[in-house]
């Protein structure tokens, strides 16, 4: 029984697997990474993307599919790099931010108008809605911003207001406002 299993284990050599592999988490990842771009409007790169991983695509699945009858392992392992990819793709899209958010905070007034300052003094468009809440009035703040920048202006946010509702919102497109030419040139 063990000569069975360490022959499954052993039929394609371990430098195969490992580029078949390697080679899979990285077209998959530039696939998911594709995807996101496009989904925002991105279309250049995203089709630049999509041309190296096609090539890897084709590579790699001939290689699996001519040989898996005889090696199952290379499926196996085609399969995991599948799957570890699109866990890279998704923490690499994450970390580059693409796009921009809407953030809608209901605050006081008092607190609002303090936010509202501190978020323009940074160069993001702030639009101030006055509304009615359970307690008295508040202030709605519309803040578009880079997805980049959520964390920081969150941050801001619960620093100055802690009781603050924040509802953030993926974008995909903004026209028009008003918004300071270094936000513009740093986007």
């Amino acid at each position: 029984m063990w000569d069975n299993i360490w022959s499954f284990l052993t039929q394609v050599p371990l430098w195969e697997l490992i580029l078949i592999f390697s080679a899979k988490v990285i077209e998959v990842t530039i696939s998911t990474m594709r995807i996101i771009l496009i989904g925002k409007g991105f279309r250049k790169p995203g089709t630049i993307l999509a041309v190296f991983e096609i090539l890897l695509w084709v590579f790699v699945a001939s290689t699996v599919i001519n040989g898996v009858a005889e090696a199952p392992m290379k499926g196996i392992i085609y399969s995991v790099g599948f799957a570890i990819g699109v866990y890279i793709g998704s923490l690499l899209e994450n970390k580059l931010a693409v796009g921009k958010i809407l953030l809608q905070v209901i605050s006081s007034k008092e607190t609002g108008a303090l936010i509202t300052d501190s978020i323009r003094s940074e160069g993001h468009g702030v639009t101030v809605l006055e509304a009615k809440g359970m307690d008295g009035d508040r202030y709605v703040l519309m803040i578009f911003a880079n997805r980049k920048n959520r964390q920081s202006i969150m941050d801001k946010i619960d620093i100055i207001d802690p009781k603050a509702v924040v509802v953030a919102n993926e974008v995909s497109m903004i026209h028009g406002g008003t918004v300071s030419p270094l936000r513009r040139i740093a986007k």
